[in-house]
């Protein structure tokens, strides 16, 4: 999310009309999801950092001064919430998903043995992760590793190296178009509409 100093945070625009990612996430799920949830999360900063020091700071900038401060836990919420989300958007393609090739492909290869090894993992994890969350694809200590995170935490605020790719599971995330089948709705992202040339170009900005 880009802003200028002392300007409010906006919602950015998706990377790609509301029904592009159909008939694997719906228009009727992106438009409530965007529009609503981060919408809300980007309108509850505002209001928060509104007249301080902080509104003047970048989105990760907040994020890391107000990680684990329980004073500041609502401005870190809606902060990485917002973050997270526009991350997620870009983590999706209409023309994503299919087997990676090329030098990350070999990458996940390395990683995880196969790529289907790493679709299983990633869906596992997002499984595994307890409630609200997200899963990330993220590079640290020089290897590709999973990791998922609670509510609003990412990789930003627990240190835990370069987000490369993440998906929401956030139970809003899916419910409209998956109701309670999360596998579904993760293995069915993973495999048409993840954004590997995202992927690439944060592994190439680490």
């Amino acid at each position: 999310m880009i802003k200028t100093k002392a300007e409010p945070f906006t919602l950015p625009v998706l990377p790609y009309e509301q029904n592009e990612l159909e008939p694997y996430l719906s228009a009727r799920m992106i438009g409530f999801h965007h529009g609503k949830h981060h919408q809300s999360y980007v309108n509850k900063l505002n209001e928060l950092v509104s007249g301080s020091e902080l509104a003047e700071l970048k989105l990760e900038e907040i994020i890391v001064k107000t990680a684990g401060d329980a004073n500041q836990r609502d401005i870190f919420n809606n902060a990485a919430q917002a973050w997270n989300h526009t991350f997620c958007w870009n983590s999706l393609s209409p023309v994503g998903g299919r087997k990676m090739s090329g030098a990350f492909g070999r990458k996940i290869e390395d990683s995880f043995g196969s790529y289907e090894n790493f679709v299983k993992e990633f869906s596992q994890a997002g499984m595994e992760q307890f409630g609200s969350g997200w899963v990330w694809l993220v590079k640290e200590d020089g290897i590709l590793k999973i990791v998922k995170t609670p509510n609003a935490e990412n990789p930003i605020s627990q240190g835990r190296g370069i987000a490369l790719l993440t998906l929401d599971v956030w139970e809003h995330a899916y419910y409209l178009d998956y109701q309670s089948r999360r596998n579904d709705y993760l293995t069915t992202v993973l495999e048409k509409l993840i954004n590997w040339n995202f992927a690439v170009e944060n592994l190439e900005k680490a």
